[in-house]
């Protein structure tokens, strides 16, 4: 691939918020759904009761930040009312951020944004990429509320069309690679224009958002080319309906628990390779099996690094 940009060294760490992240080791981001109608989880941890004790157990089985969502972003759903997010994330947040522990907030609404981050959120988790227009005219759009933070962590997603649309007319790209790159690297100028830090920058190639299983695929075959932007890599594979496509089930449309057994081991396997292909953060509801893997994987990544020095 002859790169678009001027090839940079990946940060060696994210800023984000009260935390300097470093990411010459991989991170397990833990999914907490505050949300009735996740297609993962079925709102299990609907209740902020529910969801604070979620995100305990997900810190005792290894991850290292708390990702927490209030509307769903299945193929389809519906989208949530303003009050209705903030309603929903308010009381869970309120308590995740006394604890030691990067906080991420899954919002693409700019008023959400500014909320959250007023609250002590540490890194804005944005499917839009910043793109998506205030509710009200003349308001703060969501890259202003980012830029304004003086150290919050950004992710940026690539999504084709949305929500709504986003898999009734995926992406016809003949190079999905080159499309998602160069889509990155604009949003990366624009958020750099607005002086945010490249190390305050994440990116996502944003598995199953538009994309083809085949495509999405081909992502993950060469997601290293994503590495040429300068920004840490986040990964989304869990439970991700591609995965099901591989496997040959139906457990799309099943009850959640049966998502969730028939999808556990490919997306470990998923997350796993994503990061050996670069990725230092990878966002997942498994957090235990996923931990376990890359304790693995990092022990024989340190054996062979010390093999090399002898």
């Amino acid at each position: 691939m002859t790169s678009i940009i001027a090839s940079k060294d990946p940060c060696a760490a994210w800023q984000a918020g009260r935390f300097t992240l470093d990411v010459t080791r991989p991170h397990v981001m833990g999914i907490v759904n505050v949300t009735p109608d996740s297609f993962s989880d079925g709102g299990l941890h609907n209740s902020p009761i529910q969801a604070i004790q979620h995100a305990e157990q997900l810190l005792k089985e290894g991850a290292s930040i708390l990702d927490l969502g209030a509307e769903s972003t299945r193929p389809g759903a519906p989208t949530v009312s303003l009050e209705e997010e903030l309603r929903r994330l308010r009381p869970v947040l309120a308590e995740l951020v006394k604890w030691n522990v990067p906080i991420s907030v899954d919002t693409y609404k700019p008023e959400v944004m500014q909320v959250v981050l007023d609250l002590g959120c540490d890194i804005v988790n944005d499917i839009w990429a910043l793109r998506h227009p205030s509710a009200a005219v003349g308001a703060p759009t969501a890259g202003m509320v980012v830029a304004a933070h003086p150290s919050c962590g950004v992710c940026l997603m690539h999504m084709h069309r949305n929500p709504q649309s986003m898999q009734i007319l995926p992406m016809s790209d003949q190079d999905v690679v080159l499309s998602v790159i160069q889509f990155l690297e604009q949003r990366i100028e624009y958020v750099q224009s607005m002086g945010v830090h490249l190390n305050r920058i994440s990116i996502d190639p944003g598995i199953g958002f538009g994309k083809t299983p085949q495509q999405n695929l081909e992502l993950l075959a060469r997601q290293a080319e994503l590495l040429e932007l300068g920004c840490t890599v986040l990964a989304g594979w869990s439970r991700k309906s591609t995965l099901g496509w591989v496997l040959n089930d139906d457990a799309f449309q099943a009850a959640p628990a049966v998502l969730q057994e028939s999808r556990r081991q490919a997306s470990v396997a998923a997350a796993l390779m994503a990061v050996e292909r670069g990725a230092k953060v990878v966002r997942v509801h498994d957090v235990k099996e996923t931990a376990q893997a890359l304790a693995v994987w990092s022990a024989v990544q340190a054996h062979t690094t010390h093999s090399k020095e002898d």
